[in-house]
């Protein structure tokens, strides 16, 4: 058939037939990409159940100030693992979001929970966006619930890093405001679907510089003294302290996070 054309209008015929099935190459990817990008979106998790919880220490990894937290979520009838993550804790923060990622599915396997809560302490908590946001967390992870962590930096590893070489190793680096790791972090929607999200933070923080760092858009944002206004806590205070355990507590409970307000205060001094 094209045989029986003219040298030129054989060409034409074969340059709209090329374009044409390009053309249909790029709808049909753009379907099957449209397709995979829906198919792969976080859907919530179901919050009305609860799972076993995971803590996750801060910078440098000390697991020991987390205790009497988990003894505390223990006694109210929570199932308590405590994360360990690779090497110091002070190098790349994603390599501890991917290892983060392995101890979680390793641990709603081991339990066949439908999903888990984790509470990230301190740099402990940008771990758990990282996880996440990157490495399907979205997808097990009913609740976040941060304490006093450096979700938009924080100036005391700027002062580290600024005064002496090698004082701040890689994970002090990506917790500097403006860092290539917290300035895409940040960007777009800071509380992904799939879990929701509680930041609790103090403002008598001395590791957070602002300690308001800590809030997160979307996230249920808890000053702890704007629950208890005399509540004096500092960072390393924030998972010993009673009033903020019961606060952890009250924001891993069944059902959508609580607001806490100052006329809870008292219920949670004394419970």
């Amino acid at each position: 058939m094209l045989s029986s054309l003219a040298p030129a209008r054989r060409r034409l015929v074969l340059i709209v037939s090329a374009v044409a099935l390009v053309a249909a190459l790029a709808v049909a990817a753009g379907v099957i990409v449209s397709s995979i990008g829906s198919s792969t979106k976080a859907r919530p998790v179901a919050q009305d159940t609860v799972g076993p919880v995971l803590l996750v220490p801060g910078y440098g990894g000390s697991t020991s100030g987390l205790n009497s937290l988990a003894a505390t979520l223990r006694a109210n009838g929570r199932r308590v693992s405590l994360f360990n993550p690779p090497g110091d804790a002070t190098g790349d923060l994603r390599v501890q979001a991917q290892a983060l990622a392995a101890t979680a599915r390793a641990l709603q396997h081991s339990t066949g929970a439908p999903s888990i809560d984790v509470v990230g302490y301190s740099a402990g908590g940008v771990v758990a966006r990282l996880w996440v946001r990157d490495y399907a967390g979205a997808a097990i992870a009913r609740r976040i619930v941060t304490l006093g962590s450096p979700q938009h930096g924080t100036q005391l590893a700027a002062v580290a890093g600024s005064l002496v070489s090698g004082a701040c190793p890689v994970a002090c680096q990506q917790l500097e405001p403006g860092s290539d790791l917290l300035d895409s972090l940040n960007s777009g929607d800071e509380t992904p679907a799939g879990p929701t999200f509680v930041s609790i933070w103090s403002s008598g923080d001395d590791v957070v510089i602002p300690p308001s760092s800590a809030e997160l858009t979307g996230a249920v944002n808890l000053q702890v003294q704007r629950v208890c206004a005399r509540e004096a806590v500092n960072h390393s205070q924030l998972p010993s302290d009673k009033v903020v355990q019961a606060m952890v507590v009250a924001g891993l409970a069944a059902g959508p996070p609580v607001v806490l307000k100052a006329t809870d205060c008292d219920r949670l001094q004394t419970g």
